[in-house]
């Protein structure tokens, strides 16, 4: 379980790894329902005896986005929690990068370094993080990306060192 920091100690953690998530199995199932939801059904993904004898990959891949929407749960799973927070919000990314593919049955977990963290405002905190996702006895992580994640808390809980 990730462990709960106080708005004033995020400073604290700047440029520090603040999480690695648990492992996660990219599976056919997974990789179909993604395929389902975005209506990417390209055979690399879903056809594994067509991605088997077309592709150098030997199977299905996941997309690169279904790896991408996971940093999500390993946000969940590892980073800290702020404990004044009220909501979180996914500000966006900068320099996605699709470093390796995914290959079905593979697991994959994320790291998370605190890149920066500063106050936009009375009740919001941006907090950027140099992210990657490690394929499981892979060379290569599958992405890198710096992650804007926004931490809304009440005006009144923000430090007076801030």
């Amino acid at each position: 379980m990730a462990k709960e920091i106080s708005l004033a100690e995020v400073k604290d953690y700047i440029g520090q790894e603040v999480g690695v998530s648990r492992w996660f199995t990219v599976d056919q199932t997974m990789i179909d329902t993604f395929a389902d939801a975005t209506l990417d059904h390209q055979f690399i993904h879903t056809d594994p005896e067509r991605a088997r004898a077309e592709t150098a990959f030997g199977g299905t891949i996941a997309h690169g986005f279904l790896t991408l929407s996971l940093l999500s749960a390993m946000n969940y799973d590892c980073a800290p929690k702020v404990r004044e927070q009220t909501m979180g919000i996914n500000f966006g990314f900068d320099k996605v990068r699709f470093m390796a593919p995914v290959k079905c049955g593979k697991r994959v977990r994320g790291h998370f370094t605190l890149k920066e963290a500063r106050f936009r405002g009375a009740e919001l905190l941006a907090i950027n993080y140099a992210v990657s996702i490690e394929i499981e006895d892979e060379r290569k992580p599958a992405l890198t990306a710096d992650w804007i994640t926004l931490v809304q808390f009440a005006a009144e809980d923000r430090p007076e060192t801030a």
